[in-house]
C-alpha cells in the first residue's frame, strides 16, 4: 500500500468544508473494518483511507499549518500504513469503568508478546500479530497498540478463497475469538489490491 505524502494532505482551510463528509465517510468505512474480540479488545485495520483522516483530524486539532509539523505528522502516521503482504491494526483495550481500567491492563499484561494474538486462516499455520514496541514493559501496557499481520501467498490465497478467517486472543487473563465478516473480508482483501 502506497506510503501517505504531503500531496495527499489537505491543508486545515481546505479540510474544514469536507470535514463532516470525510468523517462520516470514514465512520462508515471503519465500521467494516472494526473487529471486537471478546468483551474489550477491538482491533481496527487501518488503510490510507483511515490514516489520512487521522492526520487531517490532528493538523485540525494541533492547528497545524507549518509544513514540516505537517510532515513530521506524516512520516509518524506513515507506520501505521501497511506494506505489501501485510495487514496494519490499531488495537484498542476498551474499558467503560473507570475503576476497572488498571486492573483490566493489568490482567492483559504481555498480550503484545508476539504469540497471544493471531489470524487463523484455514490451511496455514497462525499468523502471529507483529506489534509495534514501546507499548508496554513487564509492569505497564498501554490501552493502544499498532500492530502488523505478515501473509505470505500461501495465507493471502487462504483470505481470498477460504472461509472467513478468525482473529484470536489466546493470553492466560484473555482468551477469546471472533470471525471475520465477509464485509471484512472484502475490506482486508482491498489492501492488498491497493
Amino acid at each position: 500500500m502506497e506510503k501517505i505524502r504531503l500531496e495527499d494532505i489537505k491543508t486545515v482551510p481546505e479540510y474544514e468544508p469536507i470535514r463532516d463528509r470525510s468523517r462520516r465517510e470514514v465512520i462508515a468505512l471503519k465500521k467494516a473494518r472494526r473487529v471486537s474480540v471478546g468483551e474489550c479488545v477491538t482491533l481496527v485495520f487501518e488503510n490510507r483511507r483511515t490514516v489520512i483522516q487521522q492526520i487531517q483530524e490532528m493538523m485540525r486539532a494541533e492547528h497545524l499549518y507549518d509544513e514540516a509539523l505537517i510532515r513530521h505528522e506524516i512520516e509518524t502516521y506513515n507506520r501505521l500504513i501497511p506494506d505489501q503482504g501485510q495487514l496494519s491494526a490499531t488495537l484498542f483495550i476498551e474499558i467503560d469503568d473507570a475503576q476497572q481500567v488498571k486492573p483490566t491492563l493489568d490482567r492483559l499484561l504481555g498480550i503484545d508478546n508476539g504469540r497471544s494474538l493471531f489470524l487463523r486462516l484455514e490451511g496455514v499455520p497462525p499468523i502471529f500479530a507483529e506489534f509495534e514496541a514501546g507499548h508496554s514493559n513487564e509492569e505497564k501496557i498501554s490501552a493502544v497498540h499498532y500492530l502488523r499481520f505478515t501473509l505470505d501467498e500461501r495465507a493471502r490465497r487462504a483470505l481470498r478463497e477460504g472461509p472467513c478467517p478468525t482473529l484470536v486472543i489466546d493470553h492466560p487473563g484473555y482468551r477469546a475469538e471472533t470471525h471475520l465478516t465477509e464485509e471484512t473480508r472484502r475490506e482486508l482483501l482491498r489492501d492488498f489490491d491497493a
